[in-house]
């Protein structure tokens, strides 16, 4: 591992920021420290970099330990969330500033700033000041000035905070590119599900100053392994009572059932069922148009399911009479999660 956190601790009076903390994330990945405010992600992030010092246990960069080993000496680079720019730099002095710090070489300098300038797409702005720049033209030069003295992980602390939402998109994927290429190892802060999903290789899910789970996007979003977790990510429906819905298992004493859109599959009530015995009826309650989906509110026997449908199946309309089955649900019992899966499906699970 070229990280590795071992039994970290951190209390900010009687707050509890990390609590036990061990992970490990391998050289070149890019990785999301994903949680919900005051998780304790950000302390995190600072704790790697030295800008706070855990009350407890150790961290290791390349296999050495730093915790007592100053923040510019541990050859890492830093993008904070507010960019963090100096208002009276240009781009290029803003670029160059850690390599002054550092004392590099003039000549040195200048090469590496027209690199970072053209590898991050900022051509011909070399002269602009922060205040003559967008939001997402500031970003690519934090990006930039981090990456300047050549580290060899980079942290980032909600990069896309303050970015709307088109431009964030596009910082995405110029961002997953950027450090694809340059194969930095990585760690960014987000609380955006959608965002560490979409860009990073690997997922670390943080609450209560804990960390909750571990995996790749599509393993955690799939897998969830604890009830945070499962909660956290998608847009769920809670079940008053699952055992209304048919062909599952039958658990008594569950506090919580809930499940994902994903998991619950619906069809106009003139479709002929392959599993007819699983199916309920439900009315269509509300729809919703998402751009490349319809999200439909369904009420079944009093509950209200959330769905979604294709553009392409034939439509529904609020009222209508729909099919409704569940092939996935999850139960939380005595703090553990339960995930029970349609016993008529297990083989099929073909969403129409």
């Amino acid at each position: 591992m070229y990280v590795e956190l071992k039994n970290i601790n951190k209390t900010f009076g009687n707050f509890k920021a990390s609590n036990n903390v061990n992970f490990g994330i391998e050289k070149g990945k890019l990785v999301a420290l994903l949680g919900p405010s005051g998780s304790g992600k950000t302390t995190i992030l600072r704790m790697i970099a030295g800008l706070e010092h855990q009350d407890s246990g150790d961290i290791l960069i390349d296999g050495k330990i730093v915790n007592d080993i100053h923040p510019s000496e541990r050859g890492i680079g830093f993008v904070f969330q507010n960019y963090a720019l100096f208002r009276y730099m240009t781009v290029e002095q803003n670029i160059a500033f850690g390599l002054k710090v550092k004392k590099a070489d003039k000549e040195f300098t200048k090469k590496r700033v027209a690199e970072l300038i053209d590898l991050v797409g900022l051509k011909g702005l070399e002269k602009r000041y922060p205040s003559q720049l967008s939001g997402g033209q500031k970003q690519r030069v934090a990006f930039a000035r981090a990456l300047a003295p050549n580290p060899q992980l980079l942290l980032l602390d909600e990069p896309f905070a303050a970015i709307d939402a088109k431009i964030r998109k596009e910082l995405r994927t110029w961002l997953r590119e950027m450090i694809t290429k340059l194969g930095i190892t990585s760690i960014f802060v987000t609380h955006d599900q959608d965002e560490a999903i979409e860009i990073s290789d690997e997922i670390i899910v943080t609450n209560k100053g804990s960390i909750e789970q571990v995996g790749s996007p599509m393993d955690i979003y799939q897998n969830p392994k604890t009830p945070f977790t499962v909660q956290f990510f998608g847009n769920i429906s809670y079940l008053k009572d699952y055992r209304q819905f048919k062909s599952f298992e039958q658990v008594d004493g569950f506090e919580k059932a809930l499940v994902r859109p994903e998991f619950v599959r619906v069809t106009k009530a003139d479709h002929i069922e392959k599993f007819p015995i699983s199916v309920s009826d439900g009315i269509v309650k509300s729809v919703f148009f998402r751009g490349t989906h319809t999200e439909l509110w369904i009420e079944v026997n009093g509950e209200t399911v959330i769905a979604t449908r294709r553009l392409e199946n034939r439509p529904v309309s609020v009222g209508e009479k729909v099919h409704i089955l569940l092939y996935k649900v999850f139960l939380i019992k005595n703090g553990e999660l339960i995930q029970l899966e349609n016993l008529l499906m297990k083989e099929d699970v073909t969403v129409l």
